[in-house]
């Protein structure tokens, strides 16, 4: 016997859980929460940040959701409430002054980059495709972005969304965004070309 699909579409749950059902709103919950934990860990590189943006996220979501006009902006709409968690994020870790984010200036951080590279030299690119140090040095890349242009980068090129989505879900331009991209991906080839990482060494997402 073949299995049916049951699940209901994104905008159906909206509806439903606006109009009080428990089930609908947990649904969307499950539905999203991998995601947007994924891209508040992309963000932060820390499991412990992340997952609590991602409690925040879905705690808002349910408290708002009502304030949803439009189903169909669902999802800019939950991307906003998860930005803006990140960015509360940043500026509380920054009073404590603690930094979250990786940054590549000691010797020892360049050091680890010459010896991950150096180890792996002699494989085969499409043996080092998933290997955990190389998708250490693409985070670091990533974590030397000003935080709006990080910020794009992971909506656009890990979570997918499009440059209107992106635009609503920051709450800025259209034209910001691509500005944004440009010169952060223009940054990231740099900061990976300097370390020696390119498409012909290693298969980087970005």
């Amino acid at each position: 016997m073949r299995e049916i699909n049951l699940m209901p579409q994104t905008n159906f749950l909206v509806k439903a859980a606006k109009q009080g059902d428990v089930i609908a709103l947990n649904q969307l919950v499950k539905q999203w929460q991998k995601r947007i934990y994924n891209f508040a860990y992309k963000y932060f590189g820390d499991y412990d940040m992340a997952m609590d943006v991602t409690q925040k996220t879905f705690i808002s979501m349910s408290k708002n959701l009502n304030g949803l006009k439009d189903e169909s902006r669902f999802k800019p709409w939950l991307y906003r409430i998860a930005s803006n968690y990140c960015h509360e994020e940043v500026r509380r870790q920054k009073k404590r002054w603690v930094l979250p984010f990786m940054k590549v200036s000691s010797k020892d951080d360049q050091q680890e980059i010459s010896n991950t590279l150096s180890n792996h030299r002699s494989e085969n690119p499409e043996k080092e495709l998933g290997n955990k140090e190389l998708k250490s040095l693409l985070k670091k890349a990533l974590s030397t972005l000003p935080e709006e242009q990080r910020m794009v980068v992971i909506m656009k090129e890990y979570e997918g969304l499009k440059i209107r989505e992106i635009a609503e879900a920051m709450e800025i331009s259209e034209n910001t965004v691509k500005s944004r991209l440009y010169y952060a991906l223009g940054s990231l080839k740099k900061v990976l070309d300097q370390w020696n990482i390119t498409k012909e060494t290693v298969h980087y997402e970005i």
